[in-house]
């Protein structure tokens, strides 16, 4: 292992400044918290989620606890590539959710993208967008390649953007037709449309903040402001993506999917625990009134004889 003692001046350095231990581990509780969440209200709607923010959260640790200036390539591509991928792989599921939004409401004519072609086309964008960073994150790991890397991923974020920024203004295009004009199915009042909308709005834009700063921050490269203090990475991608994540634990878009196969919607993401529950309750009350239907019907036809 070579040690870089002047890390903040070096010509190339994994951090320009010491990882700090204590807020890495409240940022790995507190998404390990929501993303284990998520992970139970995906198996009760048959859905998915992401985990790889906590990944990346452990691996911030791993090269938070490693000596100042002693940094290795592990810990650092580790806490790197998950961190920077997994909004993308945020951004796949939200553009799913405007799908299923269509598909309740009944409303593929109001689209500017035909449902079969909307996941597939900006999914594909973002396939692209994660195979650069990918790649442009394993190149930042070796020295005598990383402004290259660096050029790879803002190439990967800017197509991030576009697609990302396309896909906003098909949703836009869509709530302002259906709120002129709402289908039969969106005027339910169980199909709570604008909410999941708003939901798709608000996730969004966070992910285009913290884009728009990790743009500027590889833009500015190795030796930039924003590479310099932790703070920023705290400020304008964890706690971005953190505020994201709980925000979907609580708008869950699972009850989309409850609502398409005929269930019952639920109040907010959390009520997602007792879906299981509820469901053996009321069919156990059925089978319960079934069988007092039987027995009724059994003595009258005995008081009959």
């Amino acid at each position: 292992m070579v040690c870089i003692s002047d890390y903040k001046h070096a010509d190339w350095s994994y951090y320009r400044y010491k990882p700090s231990v204590q807020v890495n581990v409240v940022f790995i509780i507190l998404f390990g918290i929501t993303t284990l969440l998520h992970g139970f209200q995906i198996w009760k709607t048959r859905t998915w989620y992401l985990s790889a923010l906590v990944i990346g959260g452990v691996g911030r640790l791993m090269g938070a606890m490693q000596d100042p200036g002693c940094w290795t390539m592990g810990p650092y591509i580790i806490q790197s590539l998950p961190i920077l991928l997994a909004p993308a792989l945020m951004a796949a599921s939200i553009y799913m959710i405007l799908g299923r939004i269509i598909e309740l409401t009944e409303g593929e004519h109001y689209s500017l993208v035909r449902k079969q072609w909307l996941t597939k086309i900006f999914v594909m964008g973002d396939v692209l967008s994660l195979l650069l960073q990918s790649s442009g994150g394993g190149m930042m790991a070796i020295s005598s390649l990383s402004k290259l890397g660096e050029k790879v991923i803002v190439g990967g974020l800017f197509v991030q953007l576009i697609f990302f920024g396309c896909f906003i203004a098909v949703a836009a295009v869509f709530h302002r037709r259906m709120a002129a004009a709402p289908t039969p199915r969106a005027s339910d009042p169980q199909v709570r449309w604008t909410q999941y909308l708003t939901t798709l709005y608000v996730t969004g834009i966070l992910i285009l903040i913290r884009s728009v700063f990790r743009v500027i921050e590889f833009i500015q490269g190795n030796h930039g402001a924003l590479m310099r203090s932790e703070v920023y990475v705290f400020v304008f991608d964890g706690l971005l993506m953190l505020v994201a994540l709980a925000w979907m634990n609580w708008f869950h878009p699972g009850e989309i999917g409850l609502l398409l196969r005929g269930d019952e919607p639920i109040k907010n993401g959390l009520e997602l625990v007792k879906v299981g529950r509820e469901k053996r309750r009321r069919s156990q009350t059925m089978e319960s009134l079934s069988s007092g239907n039987v027995a009724m019907a059994t003595s009258n036809r005995n008081a009959e004889v």
